[in-house]
């Protein structure tokens, strides 16, 4: 079965893992958020992409979640000796592929193609494609004032609220290489459990992705990143408090109205499931925390579950 996966860094690589234990890395393809990225101390930084390519390779640091396992900080250290910004992370081992990257760009090569090239040489199986080579940036409207995300998220610890997500540069942006033709082939569409409003939201935003989305809506499936009403990780729920005016099942459907035709609920969320098909959508109860080999496989099964056996 081939499968397209809509995924943020964290949530999107665990549940791409889990894919990966199930079919083969062949007929999984991973579109990745590309809102995160900026450029630190001059080289060009793609967070969500990076934490793909670790985790689903085999290198990433399973502790942090982020990041290459066995990493060192040298060049950090440096930087703060010297008084440099050094609230954005980037470890030794890390820099080596920012370096390649960002060398990679300024030649005119496109974010795309020099992510191929990356995943090729770390021996990455399935197919790992940004949403978009065109600049597109999340920005986060507070109290405080406006802020690019990853100011907002790492430098300020998402301490202030979010009254408003702003992904600027989408209204120009067009589908990366491939992206449209993984959508439009694909059995089943996939939404990982990332937080909707800047891991999913930037790939959304760009409106050739959605429209390809929202056809292939009845094989569409998005699991939901809240559990109990809580995040197991990071602002997710703060977010859906703030934007969508609670945490339950229903704001997670009203989120992906139009684009899904199932939305997988943790047990915990059972008793949203009547909430959820009020509105159009097929609940699917299974657990989704993927701590454990036979949860992450009851994810997988529930989630393929949704296109019928041919």
């Amino acid at each position: 079965m081939k499968v397209a996966v809509l995924a943020g860094g964290l949530g999107g690589s665990r549940f791409a893992l889990a894919l990966t234990e199930t079919l083969s890395p062949g007929d999984v393809t991973v579109v990745g958020n590309v809102g995160d990225d900026l450029e630190v101390h001059g080289l060009y930084v793609s967070p969500d992409l990076d934490t793909l390519l670790y985790r689903l390779a085999g290198l990433g640091d399973e502790e942090r979640g982020w990041g290459r396992a066995g990493e060192t900080w040298n060049a950090r250290e440096t930087v703060e000796l010297l008084g440099g910004e050094a609230w954005f992370q980037l470890g030794d081992r890390d820099l080596g592929l920012h370096l390649v990257r960002t060398d990679a760009l300024r030649g005119g090569a496109a974010l795309s193609a020099v992510t191929k090239r990356i995943a090729r040489a770390v021996g990455l199986e399935l197919t790992l494609l940004p949403a978009t080579d065109d600049r597109l940036r999340t920005r986060i409207r507070t109290p405080a004032g406006e802020f690019e995300f990853q100011e907002w998220f790492v430098a300020r610890g998402h301490r202030d609220r979010a009254h408003e997500v702003v992904y600027d540069g989408a209204a120009a942006a067009r589908a990366a290489p491939g992206v449209l033709a993984a959508l439009e082939e694909a059995e089943l569409i996939a939404i990982a459990p990332s937080n909707p409003f800047v891991s999913i939201g930037p790939i959304l935003a760009v409106a050739e992705i959605r429209a390809a989305v929202e056809r292939r809506r009845d094989r569409v499936a998005a699991v939901s990143p809240l559990i109990g009403g809580r995040a197991v990780k990071g602002p997710a729920d703060a977010m859906f408090n703030s934007l969508a005016g609670g945490t339950g099942a229903g704001q997670v459907a009203d989120y992906y109205r139009g684009l899904i035709g199932a939305l997988v609920l943790d047990e915990a969320d059972a008793g949203d499931a009547e909430t959820v098909a009020e509105r159009g959508v097929r609940p699917l109860v299974t657990r989704t925390l993927m701590s454990e080999p036979d949860a992450r496989q009851a994810l997988v099964e529930t989630v393929l579950g949704l296109v019928p056996a041919s």
